[in-house]
């Protein structure tokens, strides 16, 4: 343990030679309730050791369900989780140790405090006792000088920290943030953003799930989509990005339009406000036309353009278009 003087992120010392290797594997993985409820469709995901992925989806769509089955929380109907390698049934304590979970409840004893309640949850797991490495956690969430605090005199945003620290308190591999910025204001989110990436980077894999769709677009590094009880889709933010994405050049006219021109009919052009503008839209793989060539096509036209400018679609726009509204 070094001194917590030295320490650039969160108290924290998985195996780095893991890095991209799969920590979680599910197969398989669904939840049927007995009244006959699908609460999650046979599932397959794989989170590989040292990124941020973050799980979107409106609610009820599953999340939360996922989560519990992954952690062992939830008994599932049929499929297999792997943890590390652990099977999550058969190798149970090996798997979960793996894990550290902060719940979007603030499900904390009010009259305990904050260095009591990390011992505690160090101790659950079977861990010996490390008072030096719970004060670096500490002193990395911004806790230490709280910990004789009692949990009830925290504010909402010291007590999600505090859930936090409790699922790091046993050093696990894994961590599942639900909802960790939910309930606070924009710079206290801000701070919770800079929180998730130090325990990345000091090599925490952590599985996001957030409602606000810029949180992920800013943090993750895949991105999975879950509605209706199924996933989907799995894949890299970037990726994702450039093959669902799309880009518009919005065309300002001198004039505005009545309607199309015949002799446009074959550009993917919208009249909008009653045909004050112009948008041209194209998918995020392919080209635009030129812009020159397109200004050139439509002053044949007799249509003058005064200002354009351009806009390429955001992970909300991609969200929105799977899932069929919004969140």
């Amino acid at each position: 343990m070094t001194d917590s003087s030295d320490s650039q992120g969160p108290a924290q010392s998985p195996a780095q030679s893991l890095a991209g290797s799969p920590i979680l594997q599910v197969r398989g993985l669904a939840k049927t309730y007995a009244g006959g409820f699908q609460a999650l469709k046979p599932t397959d995901l794989e989170i590989r050791a040292g990124e941020i992925f973050a799980l979107l989806g409106p609610n009820g769509a599953g999340k939360t369900t996922l989560i519990g089955l992954i952690c062992g929380l939830i008994r599932p109907t049929a499929g297999t989780v792997s943890v590390g390698g652990f099977d999550h049934v058969r190798a149970y304590r090996q798997a979960r140790a793996l894990i550290g979970l902060a719940p979007q409840e603030l499900a904390t004893d009010a009259f305990e405090s904050v260095w009591a309640t990390v011992r505690f949850s160090r101790a659950l797991f079977g861990k010996p006792r490390d008072d030096a490495y719970l004060r670096r956690l500490l002193e990395d969430l911004a806790l230490w000088d709280k910990k004789d605090s009692p949990i009830m005199a925290l504010s909402g945003g010291m007590k999600r920290r505090v859930m936090i620290a409790k699922a790091l308190a046993h050093e696990p591999r894994l961590l599942f943030l639900d909802e960790p910025s939910a309930g606070v204001d924009v710079e206290l989110r801000r701070e919770m953003w800079g929180l998730v990436r130090r325990l990345r980077d000091a090599g925490v894999t952590i599985v996001l799930t957030t409602h606000y769709i810029e949180e992920a677009e800013d943090l993750a590094d895949r991105v999975g989509v879950i509605a209706k009880g199924a996933l989907i889709l799995a894949d890299d933010k970037e990726a994702l990005m450039r093959r669902m994405g799309r880009r518009e050049i919005s065309l300002h006219l001198t004039t505005p339009l009545a309607a199309l021109p015949h002799g446009l009919g074959d550009l993917p052009l919208e009249r909008v406000d009653d045909g004050a503008r112009l948008v041209y839209a194209f998918d995020a793989r392919g080209e635009a036309a030129s812009v020159s060539v397109l200004i050139r096509r439509l002053s044949a036209e007799g249509i003058e353009v005064r200002d354009l400018e351009t806009r390429e679609s955001s992970l909300e726009d991609i969200f929105v278009g799977l899932v069929g509204g919004p969140r």
